[in-house]
């Protein structure tokens, strides 16, 4: 039988899910790690989509950053991989995902001890293996589990993702953009998102642009590649008060989001490095449970479309199932103008 018992302060490696609001949740991960070894060093896998997002994150020592396929094994790179961390010398990896393909580098690199969920049926790949996936609804409790020892009780709260965006950075990111005259409110819109119908309406944003630029706001929109129709539209709509900012470099959304007064997004990654950032945030839910997705940390709004109340409290227990009926076409842009307009008369 392998040895699991701790190894000291031997590095400990997070491998995340591949998506980024996951991503920003594994900051969490971490904190409870160096919370129980303060000078244990943490280090993340990342694609280099995500790998601008560890930069931020105080207690990261460094991203292992490797573009592994999605949709097939890509053995060469998973043997890149597990070259990295044979290097490194790990004594943990803490697997969030529950595909067998996630636990094939630790395992191939021999970290010792390689911490998940049976998933799918991975003995002998996971050799901490920890009961009870299904019995923890958000994605949080599954992440923070494993952090902790095996059969530990989950902490009444976890503590709290962080984007530590120094202002430095800020100044010389608009510098590069050409934004250090703006003298005013600035409103981030993040459109984009993963999945059906989670995506306000392009046509809400774009009202929703037009009028922040009436009322005297700059409007950046943030994304990426996706995004740029989206984006193309709502500069169309706001004008000459509105700036596409969308592109391939994740970076460039954390260092808008960080400088802006306000973000509204769906739920989506950008909600979650927002709300990690501490930019207040106004976040629009339709077919998701914002119980199990919100983010965190503390967001300014989250909006849903009206009535089905019952709908809401069943998604504690059923998940999205109760409420996937929804469409944030239903969420209005008067309720999301008075919410930016609500925070930025707070901070104003």
């Amino acid at each position: 039988m392998s040895d699991i018992s701790p190894r000291g302060r031997q590095p400990a490696l997070v491998v995340p899910y591949v998506w980024i609001g996951d991503f920003v949740r594994c900051h969490s991960v971490v904190k409870v790690l160096r919370a129980q070894e303060p000078g244990r060093p943490v280090d993340i896998v990342s694609s280099s989509l995500c790998a601008p997002l560890a930069d931020y994150m105080p207690g990261v020592r460094r991203a292992i950053v490797v573009d592994l396929p999605r949709r097939r094994l890509g053995m060469a790179l998973q043997l890149h991989l597990a070259r990295l961390l044979r290097e490194s010398g790990y004594g943990q990896a803490l697997i969030m995902s529950r595909k067998w393909k996630a636990a094939l580098a630790p395992c191939l690199a021999g970290i010792p001890i390689r911490s998940g969920f049976l998933g799918e049926m991975r003995l002998g790949l996971i050799n901490d293996l920890r009961p009870g996936e299904r019995r923890l609804p958000r994605m949080i409790d599954r992440m923070g589990a494993l952090a902790l020892p095996k059969g530990a009780a989950l902490p009444p709260e976890w503590p709290l993702p962080e984007l530590e965006v120094s202002a430095g950075d800020i100044a010389a990111w608009r510098a590069r953009r050409g934004l250090t005259q703006e003298g005013r409110p600035v409103v981030a819109l993040a459109p984009g998102a993963v999945g059906a119908g989670k995506a306000w309406p392009p046509g809400h944003y774009a009202e929703l642009a037009r009028a922040l630029a009436r009322d005297g706001a700059a409007i950046w929109v943030v994304g990426g590649p996706n995004e740029k129709p989206i984006a193309a539209q709502i500069v169309e709509s706001a004008g000459a008060d509105a700036r596409d900012l969308t592109g391939n470099d994740l970076r460039d959304a954390i260092l808008a989001l960080a400088a802006a007064d306000v973000a509204v997004t769906n739920d989506s990654g950008l909600m979650h490095v927002a709300a990690a950032i501490g930019t207040p945030t106004v976040a629009i839910f339709g077919p998701t449970s914002p119980w199990h997705w919100k983010p965190l940390n503390p967001i300014a709004a989250i909006l849903e479309p009206p009535g089905d109340e019952a709908a809401r409290e069943r998604a504690r227990l059923q998940g999205n199932t109760a409420v996937a009926h929804r469409r944030t076409s239903g969420v209005l842009v008067p309720s999301v103008l008075s919410a930016v307009h609500h925070v930025l008369n707070k901070t104003g």
